[in-house]
């Protein structure tokens, strides 16, 4: 991919079609302002997903699945696979291996969040938010691909994946924090009432549907024997991600809103270089 990833001038011979060049929207990111790349599978998850529809003023809610449920195709354990949560992991490598300023990634399910340093000398594509997303969206899409004989090794891919992206830092990132810690609470009570028999999908959402965390810990451990503090952190806090001083890419499933300790060892990655004034 370097050979397709690296920007390169492109110079359109003067003839009559040129005037296309016209319509071409100015999308950059401004200077000094972080770029996060959210990369998100489509289809993988639509399986009995409650939507709330919302016209004139009236809230509708109605059930929908799809034919193509991407994990149910190909044999995900749920509510969570390790093999699909380290192949995800080793995407979001895959990226931050080709684009070196991307400096901290954080991932969940099937997401990631992928940041770009705030450096004035962060110009990659020229900052064009809609070739970031683009490139991006692609490279994660194939390397994906390419190595999942490596984390489903019985599993062949049926149909191909497919991942869109879209540029939208550290509320940002503790926002999808929160919401890898809600989905991943809920889809455990989920499939725990669905696995052993004591509930059909529908009627499992209807009993969750308006209970708290607190609730969902009781039903885990009172039904289930299940001490949701001791599941997996990259369950339950997702996969961060980070380019260490020596330029190695780590890995670590911490707690991005309450764990002080992470961010004040990594805060050079937060505080814009001197030349970069």
């Amino acid at each position: 991919f370097r050979g397709i990833l690296e920007p390169r001038a492109v110079v359109m011979a003067n003839s009559r079609f040129e005037y296309v060049r016209n319509f071409e929207l100015p999308d950059q990111v401004l200077l000094n302002t972080w770029i996060v790349v959210r990369v998100d599978g489509r289809g993988f998850h639509k399986y009995v997903r409650y939507a709330h529809q919302h016209h004139r003023g009236i809230y509708r809610h109605t059930w929908y699945s799809s034919p193509h449920r991407f994990t149910d195709t190909h044999g995900y354990a749920k509510p969570n696979d390790a093999r699909g949560l380290h192949l995800m992991n080793r995407c979001a490598k895959a990226v931050m291996q080709e684009f070196g300023d991307i400096f901290l990634a954080y991932g969940q399910s099937d997401e990631y969040s992928l940041v770009f340093t705030v450096r004035k000398t962060t110009n990659v594509y020229n900052r064009r938010s809609t070739k970031l997303a683009s490139t991006v969206g692609s490279l994660f899409t194939s390397a994906f691909v390419f190595h999942w004989p490596e984390y489903f090794k019985s599993t062949p891919l049926t149909y191909p994946p497919s991942f869109d992206a879209r540029v939208n830092m550290r509320d940002y990132l503790s926002w999808r924090h929160v919401d890898c810690h809600i989905n991943n609470l809920y889809n455990t009570c989920f499939w725990s009432l669905v696995h052993t028999g004591e509930s059909s999908p529908q009627d499992a959402e209807a009993l969750l549907r308006h209970t708290d965390a607190k609730a969902k810990h009781e039903l885990l451990f009172s039904q289930f024997q299940v001490n949701y503090n001791d599941i997996s952190p990259m369950f339950k806090r997702g996969s961060t991600l980070f380019r260490t001083p020596d330029k190695s890419i780590a890995i670590a499933h911490v707690d991005l809103i309450k764990d002080e300790t992470f961010w004040i060892t990594h805060i050079p990655l937060l505080t814009p270089r001197q030349d970069d004034h």
